[in-house]
């Protein structure tokens, strides 16, 4: 690599590796083709039943395996070449987007009951969340060995960045491709872009594992991870935080129920409220490259948090469609700052050695608390109704960052630029 030398912050500094941009598209396809599958499933899962006690049931079934796998994944990922495992991840995951295109043909299934196509789609979304399990941490660990170390706090940014745009673009197109080409085709989209990041991938040379206990028992290994995870009160803290606000404030899993039977918007509605916060997410994008997150951090993921469930208590008790298009806008905004905070922290706070154990924690914290959040919003909406639902999980993502901000004044004042400084003076 050819090293870079610039007296100014350079917001572009890690897209000055070609590997990392090819890393960037890689991950773009794979979020953006993970989290649109997941909305085109809901909206499908949605339509077979009426019952929103079933979209928590799809968030259910790929929890399930994702946590219960995680943390032998994150062992299985710092033992192992990156690459390799993860071209095993996106074919698994191919497989399975293939499956589900075949299950929204009605040519194929045509002569099936709505039960068995159900069932089908959850056992599908089962085997999904094991791929998960290893996909998270083999990504995290791969982002560290295409890059300097000096190069750290920029490249999560981007890497952040991207993520975000995918995980909220996804969502959006598969609102309109919904209403434009139908469930069916929305899959075949999927699965393009699945085999897009595979393509993606190839660019990307093997890497070597940097493991000083190769061979190390999977009991020691997982206890080295979860003890420094516990131990490190920044990393858990940052940890613990989002994981609050994406499982209480998971009201985008209702958005199925707000846009058929609350705002009565439709599909193409539906498209424009998911598209709200990936607006938001590209905003941060943009702003988070010049004006660096580091500084104060503390403070800063905490506000945006708190700014986070305060849109979704707003999205709750909008009856107007566009007054809830800005809440998940205001929502998008907040939580792209709350993930590129936490993201440079996991990156700047993470030894080489462990960071597919640690990617798989954050999996199990963050990662999975999506469809735990997913399920709890199903069961809380079936039990006291949407509204009532998102409002509560709102309001409890509040009171979990005033709670914080109160008892914990370390992650308060935490701010990163040492720890930048330090990895500037590295290579």
């Amino acid at each position: 690599m050819e090293e870079i030398k610039s007296n100014k912050p350079d917001p572009y500094q890690a897209l000055r590796y070609r590997e990392f941009n090819v890393f960037l598209l890689l991950r773009f396809a794979m979020v953006f083709a993970w989290s649109m599958q997941f909305i085109v499933i809901e909206w499908e899962v949605y339509s077979l039943t009426k019952n929103p006690l079933s979209l928590g049931i799809i968030g259910l079934m790929e929890i399930i395996p994702a946590v219960s796998m995680s943390l032998f994944a994150g062992h299985i990922v710092d033992q192992r070449e990156k690459k390799g495992l993860l071209v095993k991840c996106i074919l698994g995951f191919s497989v399975i987007s293939f499956g589900l295109f075949l299950l929204t043909w009605p040519k194929v299934v045509g002569g099936l009951s709505k039960d068995y196509i159900l069932y089908s789609i959850y056992a599908l979304v089962f085997f999904g969340g094991i791929v998960r399990s290893f996909m998270g941490p083999t990504i995290f660990s791969l982002l560290s060995l295409i890059i300097p170390k000096k190069v750290y706090p920029n490249a999560a940014t981007w890497s952040s960045s991207v993520w975000q745009i995918g995980a909220v673009m996804g969502p959006a197109l598969a609102g309109f491709s919904i209403n434009w080409i139908g469930v069916h085709w929305s899959m075949c989209l999927v699965f393009g872009f699945s085999i897009l990041s595979l393509i993606a991938l190839s660019q990307i040379s093997q890497k070597p594992i940097i493991n000083p206990k190769m061979g190390e028992s999977i009991k020691d290994s997982l206890m080295e991870g979860l003890t420094f995870v516990f131990k490190n009160k920044i990393v858990l803290g940052a940890l613990s935080l989002d994981m609050i606000a994406v499982l209480f404030g998971g009201a985008v899993a209702l958005l199925p129920v707000f846009a058929q039977d609350i705002l009565k918007v439709g599909s193409e509605g539906f498209g424009i409220l998911r598209a709200a916060p990936a607006v938001g997410a590209f905003i941060t994008m943009l702003v988070s490259a010049y004006v660096p997150l580091y500084e104060n951090a503390g403070k800063k993921l905490l506000i945006a948090i708190f700014v986070f469930g305060l849109s979704i208590i707003l999205f709750g008790l909008s009856t107007y469609f566009w007054l809830s298009v800005f809440a998940l806008f205001l929502s998008g905004l907040a939580d792209g700052i709350s993930v590129v905070i936490r993201q440079t922290i996991l990156q700047l706070k993470t030894p080489d050695h462990m960071r597919g154990r640690v990617g798989a924690v954050n999996s199990i914290f963050v990662g999975s608390s999506n469809e735990l959040g997913a399920f709890e919003s199903g069961a809380t909406a079936k039990l006291m109704g949407a509204v009532t639902s998102v409002v509560f999980g709102g309001s409890v993502t509040l009171l979990t960052v005033i709670f914080t901000a109160l008892k914990s004044p370390t992650f308060r004042n935490l701010d990163l630029k040492r720890d930048m400084d330090e990895h500037h003076k590295l290579e």
